[in-house]
């Protein structure tokens, strides 16, 4: 019964912040270069993008007039790519961010990041970042296709945890050939002194829609689940599922909230092309408007209607589930062009 309530005060809970939708975390996908060709990329990125990057510019004309919808420092950018690394103007990019009342952070393969960087992000405001693990040394290089990223990753990862006053965690990509070796990465990422660990499996999109290497059966979810469960005991780090996907009976224990899919309620993104968007994980067809034709603001404000009412998803299989009311249709990142479902569907049913 105090589950039910739980959960009915959740629904509410996140029935009132999609009425408001208001801007936490805004997405920059400020390059499609980037320095690996992993199996798994969501964006397709490779290293001669025909992309150019987007002018840091553009992307700060376009936000600033959110300082009028927002305090100052409650948005946090996140720089994206790609690999933002590879940027030479990045550290005077989050600076100027800065200085105009963003927070930001970047999420980078690490395999760029050394000491000089470190220093130079740190001092320029850099309050977040978030570093990808994928397994121990052969699982890591073999997803991400080069022999050296195991080796940036784990420096990239001991700078960071050296520093005390930035937020991080690492992420890690769960697929077959890394799900048996969960514990011993958990336990090098303890000795590197790593106090937060986010775990997620690999969406059907991008470069990995067909990949079955990197798709997880039934079973091998609930052993991830089950893995999560029991590593939160431990108290020498923080270990979550990501907020991906519905996981039925393992709500609240494989993360400290309910799922909730914040893509165009909480979480916008503005990608290399100038397109506006929610989450970039998300299908491009639902793109909802681009800052070198629209306002940013105004797009954010009065858009994003399919992500903020969400009665089309009950259809097909989410009709008549009884767990609709908590799972909403799933994670839109899961929805092809045609919001179909490809992914899991509530992985634990």
């Amino acid at each position: 019964m105090l589950n039910r309530f739980s959960h009915y005060f959740f629904n509410k809970f996140r029935e009132n912040e999609t009425e408001i939708h208001e801007l936490n975390y805004l997405f920059w996908e400020c390059t499609q270069r980037c320095n690996l060709n992993c199996k798994h990329c969501g964006s397709d990125c490779s290293a001669d993008s025909k992309l150019p990057d987007m002018p840091f510019e553009d992307f700060l004309n376009a936000i600033l007039p959110l300082n009028k919808l927002y305090p100052r420092d409650s948005i946090t950018v996140v720089i994206t790519g790609g690999e933002p690394l590879l940027r030479n103007d990045l550290a005077e990019c989050g600076k100027a961010l800065r200085k105009n009342g963003f927070r930001w952070g970047i999420v980078s393969n690490g395999l760029a990041y050394n000491s000089e960087i470190h220093s130079k992000l740190l001092s320029a405001g850099m309050g977040a970042i978030t570093i990808s693990l994928d397994g121990l040394e052969d699982s890591h290089n073999w997803l991400r296709h080069n022999s050296k990223s195991f080796d940036g990753a784990i420096k990239a990862i001991s700078l960071i945890a050296s520093s005390a006053r930035l937020s991080y965690d690492v992420v890690s990509c769960i697929n077959l050939k890394n799900l048996h070796e969960l514990p011993r990465l958990q336990e090098l990422l303890i000795s590197l002194g790593v106090k937060a660990w986010r775990l997620f499996t690999i969406a059907p999109i991008g470069r990995a829609r067909g990949n079955q290497d990197l798709q997880l059966s039934r079973e091998q979810q609930l052993q991830l689940m089950d893995f999560i469960v029991e590593s939160r005991h431990d108290k020498r780090m923080e270990i979550q599922f990501s907020c991906e996907a519905y996981v039925g009976p393992y709500e609240k224990k494989v993360r400290d909230s309910y799922f909730f899919c914040r893509a165009g309620i909480n979480i916008g993104s503005i990608l290399i092309d100038g397109s506006i968007s929610a989450c970039p994980n998300i299908n491009r067809q639902f793109v909802q408007g681009n800052i070198y034709t629209d306002s940013f603001s105004e797009v954010w404000m009065k858009k994003f209607k399919i992500m903020r009412n969400r009665r089309w998803a009950k259809t097909g299989v989410c009709e008549k589930c009884n767990d609709y009311l908590d799972c909403n249709g799933g994670a839109m990142h899961l929805r092809d062009e045609n919001l179909n479902y490809i992914g899991p569907c509530c992985i634990t049913s």
